[in-house]
């Protein structure tokens, strides 16, 4: 006999909606009971919520080469709609993790400066190098079809990757925001890891790349990236924040675009 009063788990709908809420500043209304559970069975969706952020790049990207704008200008326009589509969500993250790893002298310290909303030097030099490195790679690949593809595949991926990292830390910070989302269970981790793999995969395989292989060490640097935050976060703060995930983001993003710029022109 179920239990009349226990609210109904949330729709696939209800749980893809607030994925996007929480990725994007698109101004989708929500209808429904926002459970307590959501935020986490929100993640299974994060990877598809990227692949529609970085088709959105994409199509910038396309609009202003078909404009007759060069290369460079149409990867910075492509770079201003992503910022603008996701509220510069894990950039923010990325200048925060600069900030406090760089300027903390310990865990506490690392923690209140990451807590601050002002940017400081490390923060706006991450930004900066950031935004010339991802802007840069795209301008490089240049064809508005394979530009696409890469920022399909490399949102898609890394935002596959951060409930898997969320779940694999401990929390830094018990009050913060990334604690009171909870961490989604295994099956939902590895559901959002299997789904961002096979986006990403399936981007890279419409390239028509030389080798599978090829493919293959794209997906690598990005995950690599993603650890090497991860495990740079346990050394520093003792665990995961939200502002670690986004700068898990942001570095996988861009060792993602950097590998696929050094197989294709292998």
């Amino acid at each position: 006999m179920t239990d009349a009063t226990r609210p109904r788990p949330p729709s696939a709908l209800a749980e893809l909606t607030a994925a996007i809420i929480f990725l994007t500043r698109v101004p989708l209304p929500f209808r429904g009971e926002w459970t307590a559970d959501l935020h986490q069975r929100a993640m299974t969706w994060f990877p598809i919520v990227g692949a529609l952020i970085g088709a959105a790049g994409g199509l910038v990207y396309w609009g202003a080469d078909a404009a007759g704008l060069p290369p460079t200008l149409s990867a910075l326009l492509a770079l201003a709609a992503l910022v603008w589509l996701t509220g510069a969500l894990h950039e923010d993250g990325l200048a925060d993790v600069a900030d406090g790893f760089g300027g903390g002298r310990d865990r506490a310290a690392k923690l209140e400066i990451m807590k601050d909303s002002r940017i400081g030097t490390y923060g706006g030099v991450a930004l900066l190098l950031a935004v010339l490195l991802r802007g840069g790679a795209l301008a490089t690949l240049a064809d508005p079809r394979t530009v696409a593809l890469a920022l399909i595949g490399a949102h898609a991926f890394t935002r596959g990757v951060m409930p898997l990292l969320k779940l694999a830390l401990p929390e830094a910070r018990q009050g913060g925001v990334s604690a009171s989302m909870g961490k989604p269970n295994s099956a939902r981790a590895l559901t959002a890891a299997f789904i961002g793999f096979s986006l990403g995969a399936t981007a890279l395989g419409q390239m028509h790349l030389d080798s599978g292989l090829h493919g293959l060490a794209v997906l690598a640097a990005a995950t690599l990236a993603t650890v090497l935050v991860g495990r740079l976060a346990l050394r520093q703060i003792g665990g995961v924040t939200g502002d670690v995930l986004g700068a898990a983001q942001q570095l996988g993003e861009i060792a993602f675009l950097l590998a696929l710029i050094s197989v294709t022109a292998a």
